[in-house]
């Protein structure tokens, strides 16, 4: 019998409406395909040390700033275990510290992950420049760095069918 292609999968989940997406497709995933899924939310030490090191805020701005971020990461995943939940699905959580593709990267070698889904947003038209950047920055590194396979969700009605099942 041939190996199922996916039996674990990371998920990066910042918060956004497309890395929603992109949970409520893996735990979809979980749900039909039996995978084990964890969703990793990385707070970007990196940047902020960048940030602090260019003189752009002071270290204890910087500081404040983790703390917020890890503060709403723990709520990110709170409400993704509990979306989870509801559709009988255990998925593993956790809350990372560093460069986003970098400890993306990281969770999926240590889970063993033979899937890594990235959110796809269509459309980045409402952010700034810099932002879409960065984004396109962390994507193309995981996408280029990744030891297993990486795949851009863009299921346009996946709120829809995960409501369906």
């Amino acid at each position: 019998m041939i190996k199922p292609l996916f039996q674990r999968v990371v998920v990066g989940y910042n918060g956004s409406r497309s890395s929603l997406h992109t949970v409520l497709y893996a735990i979809l995933m979980a749900k039909v395909y039996k995978c084990a899924v964890k969703v990793v939310s990385v707070v970007d030490i990196a940047s902020i040390k960048y940030l602090t090191l260019q003189k752009f805020m002071v270290s204890q701005e910087g500081e404040s700033i983790a703390k917020s971020l890890e503060s709403d990461s723990e709520k990110n995943l709170d409400y993704v275990t509990d979306l989870a939940k509801s559709k009988g699905v255990k998925i593993e959580t956790e809350i990372r510290k560093g460069a986003v593709w970098s400890e993306i990267i990281t969770a999926a070698d240590e889970f063993k992950a033979d899937l890594i889904l990235l959110g796809g947003a269509k459309n980045l038209d409402h952010l700034s420049s810099l932002s879409r950047d960065v984004i396109s920055s962390q994507d193309s590194e995981i996408i280029g760095s990744a030891h297993c396979s990486v795949m851009v969700v863009r299921e346009p009605y996946v709120e829809q069918k995960f409501k369906l099942v």
